[in-house]
């Protein structure tokens, strides 16, 4: 059993969280890590307040357990990312959990959401901007180091960054995000000062993830070699550096993916998807990640992954990928108390 602020503060058996990973993590993958013991995260992405609302009721359905949504606060080319109406939605269906990604919400959303009771939490890749964060109302921080997969504007390793953020905040809930693929990366987090981890990569090759098969497929394959970061994607939101897994746009790229790569006129169509219900026809160098539904030649898509990849050797229901890890990082701080470690994080498991 592990006992850490996070733990304590949601009632979880574990201190596990779920990256929010937009197109993958919906309801099903949420229901199954809170199930776990662990806190599941929503991905909302670009689902409008109606579906995002939807799919709050359906994780309801599935668990009893505590679960939170993960927005991205930005002006994309499908419009600002989170709106007014996606917090009225929160409110109305008394969500425990908010977390943002990429900017600090307006002071005015934080405060609407604490007074419904909801916790507030935000991911960043800074001491300066974690201090922001917790000066206006939020009450934890997601730290995300440069090894994590997706949109990541980091320059720092998570085990630069963590122990930093740890000194700074000493009494803030802080969860570690980035290459934590197994017990071990869990247990290192921990013996730095994390609360809990957040784990995005690992879940990909989850039986519940909403991913293409041949996406998944090649997560179980890749090597840490086979990440790179990269800013060709998104005609949907420009400009953004995200780590991906190597195919052959990028590698067309490479050294030339710091700007956003012209588009072809007339545009260029490289498969068909399905957003929250719609068709949706994906442009050349499109961030939509390949879901179940979408059809094309994947050389051509953003295949989102973290640098912890290469630990990735197989797909498993959710549950067991959550179970498995923490019972190997309590295996590796036993270890490190049997050996005299004395740290905080040796005594956590009790």
């Amino acid at each position: 059993m592990f006992s850490t602020r996070l733990t304590r503060d949601y009632g979880l058996e574990f201190p596990f969280v779920s990256a929010g990973m937009g197109f993958i993590a919906l309801p099903e993958l949420v229901a199954a890590v809170s199930n776990a013991g662990g806190m599941g995260l929503l991905g909302v992405g670009p689902a409008p307040p109606p579906v995002m609302q939807q799919m709050i009721r359906e994780i309801k359905k599935l668990t009893s357990c505590p679960f939170g949504v993960d927005f991205i606060h930005e002006n994309t080319s499908l419009g600002p990312a989170t709106t007014d109406v996606h917090i009225d939605v929160c409110v109305a269906e008394g969500v425990q959990l908010a977390v943002f990604f990429w900017n600090l919400p307006p002071a005015g959303w934080i405060q609407r959401l604490r007074d419904s009771g909801t916790r507030i939490w935000y991911q960043g890749s800074s001491v300066a901007k974690a201090k922001q964060a917790i000066s206006m109302g939020i009450t934890g921080i997601i730290a995300q180091g440069s090894e994590a997969g997706g949109h990541n504007k980091s320059d720092q390793g998570l085990f630069v960054l963590l122990p930093a953020l740890r000194a700074a905040l000493p009494d803030v809930s802080v969860i570690a995000a980035g290459g934590i693929a197994d017990g071990r990366g869990v247990a290192a987090a921990l013996a730095l000062g994390a609360d809990g981890v957040c784990v995005g990569t690992r879940l990909l090759a989850s039986r519940e993830a909403n991913i293409h098969p041949e996406y998944q497929a090649r997560v179980v394959a890749a090597q840490g070699e086979d990440v790179v970061r990269t800013c060709i994607f998104g005609p949907e939101w420009p400009d953004q550096p995200m780590l991906v897994l190597r195919n052959r746009v990028v590698r067309e790229w490479t050294g030339r993916d710091n700007k956003t790569p012209a588009q072809p006129t007339p545009q260029q169509v490289i498969g068909q998807t399905n957003l929250f219900g719609h068709p949706y026809p994906m442009p050349k160098f499109s961030a939509a990640l390949p879901t179940p539904e979408t059809k094309g030649d994947l050389e051509e898509m953003c295949l989102a992954a973290g640098r912890g990849v290469g630990l990735v050797r197989d797909v498993k229901p959710a549950g067991d990928i959550v179970r498995e890890m923490m019972s190997e990082a309590e295996e590796c701080l036993h270890t490190l108390s049997s050996s005299g470690f004395r740290g905080e994080a040796a005594r956590r498991p009790a």
